[in-house]
């Protein structure tokens, strides 16, 4: 039986497999990220797909022909004054920012968004354990 490769070593060998524009592209979201919250957990979930989490699923990071894919759990109660979501728009619960080839990210916002949704997560969970304790 295979021993389960850590997280962070299936990332890095998408990233190496990918070989274009996707693979630079999501290492710098990767980057971002971690910039945004040093505590951030990587994960590797459905069979292949990049998952950063702290609290709960903060974003998804995948890749597809034409597009690098960051999806938010809980992108919909997210305030996004940049407008970086332009993705599954119509949800109830996640949003996603479809960045393609040649796109430039808005690095501050993004971080900004991430640290956001980290304390959604944070709080929401806080928020449940207030209620069990009552």
């Amino acid at each position: 039986m295979k021993k389960a490769e850590p997280a962070g070593e299936l990332i890095d060998e998408r990233i190496r497999e990918l070989g274009d524009w996707r693979g630079k592209m999501l290492a710098r979201v990767r980057e971002l990220i971690h910039e945004a919250d040093p505590e951030i957990v990587e994960e590797w979930k459905w069979m292949g797909t990049p998952v950063w989490s702290h609290g709960g699923i903060v974003c998804t990071g995948e890749t597809y022909k034409s597009v690098v894919k960051m999806t938010f759990a809980k992108g919909a109660a997210l305030e996004d004054p940049a407008g970086l979501f332009n993705s599954s728009l119509e949800g109830n619960v996640r949003r996603a920012i479809d960045i393609h080839e040649g796109e430039k990210v808005d690095e501050k916002a993004l971080k900004e968004l991430i640290r956001a949704a980290v304390e959604a997560n944070v709080k929401g969970k806080s928020a449940k354990k207030d209620r069990k304790q009552a």
